[in-house]
C-alpha cells in the first residue's frame, strides 16, 4: 500500500533517544480468595523507536497479560511489580489520572477484536474525534473531524468520508481493524501494543494489516510491541522475537536468528510443529504433554516435562537467560553448555534483550 499525501498534524518522524519502551523484571500476580496466580514472571525487554518486538508463544503463555500489565489495565486483584519505562518515564509510579492521559496518548493498544473495542451504537467518526479532543490533539470539533478523516485515509480506507459516517457493523472486519489502528495512532503514540491484531482476519486481509503496520512505523517511527501465537506472523514483521512460555521469556533475539537457529527446546518445538509443503497427511509434529496450569509453581525449568532434552538438573534449578549470540539469549544450559560455563563468545546471563 502506498500513502502519498501529507501525514496528519499528529504525525512526527522525530524519535526520542533511547528505548521507547523498557520493561525490567515485570511480574504480575492475580490474587484470588484462596491463592496467588503467577501469570508473568520476571519478564524483561526493550523496544526501540521504529522497531517491532513480537511476544510469541502458545495460548496461556502470558503474552497478553504482559501487554495489559504494561498498560495497567488489570483490576485491583492484580499485583504488578518490576519496572516499565516509556521514553524514560516510569509507568508503574503514575497515578490513575496520569495513566488515563497516557493510555491512547503516548501508548496505544490495538485489540484483537475490533468489534468488541468499538461502540456499536456510535458512528466511527464520533469515536475517533472523541479521542482527539480528549487528548487535546484537536482545537475544535471541526479540526477533529478533519484529522479523523485524514487518519482513516492514512490507514488505507478507500472512502474515509463514508467510513467516518458509518456504524462499525457497516464496515468489514478488515476495515474495522483499520479503524482501531487509526484510533491507536491518532495521538502520535511513542509505542503501539497490538494484541493478536490479525487473528480474526482472513489471510489476505491479515497481510494487508501487517503491511499497514510496517508502513505506519516507517512513517511515524513508532515502536511496536506485537503479541501473537503465529510463528509466520512473527517471521513476517518482527525485528526482535521474545518467545514466552509459562509466564517467562525463554528465548529472545533478532527475529531471523531466533527463528532460523532456535536455541531453546520450546522454540524448536514451536517451529517443528509448523506445517510444510512436504508434510504428509497425519504426520504433523506436535508438542507432547500440556503447559503448566496457570500460576503453577515449579522449582526448575517450566518446559522440562515436555522436553526431549531434559536432564535431572532441569527439574531442580530454574535456568537463567544465557547469552548465546551477540543479542541472542536462551534459557537452556543443556542445548547451550558453552554459554552456561562462560564461553567467551557466549558470555553470561542477561536481564534485558
Amino acid at each position: 500500500m502506498t500513502v502519498d499525501t501529507p501525514a496528519p498534524a499528529t504525525a512526527t518522524t522525530t524519535a526520542p533517544a533511547g528505548p521507547a519502551l523498557r520493561v525490567v523484571n515485570l511480574s504480575t500476580v492475580f490474587r484470588t480468595r484462596t491463592a496467588e496466580v503467577k501469570a508473568v514472571r520476571s519478564v524483561s525487554f526493550e523496544v526501540e523507536p521504529g522497531e517491532t518486538l513480537v511476544l510469541l508463544g502458545e495460548s496461556g503463555s502470558g503474552k497478553s497479560v504482559t501487554a495489559r500489565s504494561i498498560m495497567r489495565l488489570h483490576n485491583s486483584r492484580a499485583k504488578i511489580e518490576g519496572e516499565v519505562t516509556l521514553s524514560g518515564e516510569s509507568v508503574l509510579d503514575l497515578d490513575e489520572k496520569s495513566m488515563r492521559a497516557l493510555r491512547g496518548g503516548r501508548v496505544a493498544m490495538v485489540p484483537q477484536d475490533p468489534s468488541a473495542a468499538l461502540d456499536p451504537l456510535r458512528r466511527v467518526g464520533k469515536q475517533i474525534t472523541e479521542v482527539l479532543l480528549l487528548h487535546k490533539q484537536a482545537s475544535s470539533k471541526k479540526d477533529a473531524k478533519a484529522q479523523a478523516v485524514e487518519l482513516l485515509r492514512l490507514v488505507g480506507i478507500p472512502d474515509p468520508q463514508r467510513a467516518f459516517r458509518s456504524y462499525p457493523h457497516e464496515l468489514s472486519g478488515g476495515m474495522r481493524q483499520r479503524v482501531v489502528i487509526a484510533i491507536g495512532i491518532s495521538c502520535d503514540p511513542a509505542v503501539i501494543i497490538a494484541d493478536e491484531p490479525t487473528t480474526a482476519l482472513d489471510v489476505t486481509v491479515q497481510a494487508q494489516i501487517l503491511d499497514l503496520f510496517a508502513e505506519l512505523q516507517k512513517r511515524l517511527s513508532t515502536a511496536l510491541l506485537m503479541v501473537t501465537h503465529d510463528v509466520l506472523v512473527a517471521a513476517d514483521v518482527a525485528d526482535v522475537v521474545a518467545v514466552m512460555y509459562a509466564g517467562s521469556i525463554v528465548e529472545t533475539g533478532p527475529a531471523r536468528e531466533v527463528l532460523e537457529n532456535p536455541r531453546h527446546p520450546h522454540t524448536k518445538a514451536l517451529l517443528g510443529a509448523l506445517p510444510r509443503h512436504d508434510t504428509a497427511r497425519g504426520e504433523l509434529e506436535s508438542i507432547p504433554g500440556a503447559p503448566p496450569i496457570a500460576g503453577q509453581d515449579f522449582a526448575g525449568c517450566s518446559f522440562a516435562s515436555r522436553c526431549g532434552f531434559a536432564q535431572e538438573s532441569c527439574v531442580e534449578h530454574a535456568p537463567p537467560l544465557l547469552q548465546v549470540g551477540s543479542r541472542h539469549l536462551a534459557a537452556c544450559p543443556v542445548l547451550n553448555p558453552a554459554a552456561a560455563v562462560g564461553d567467551p563468545l557466549s558470555a553470561r546471563p542477561a536481564e534485558v534483550a
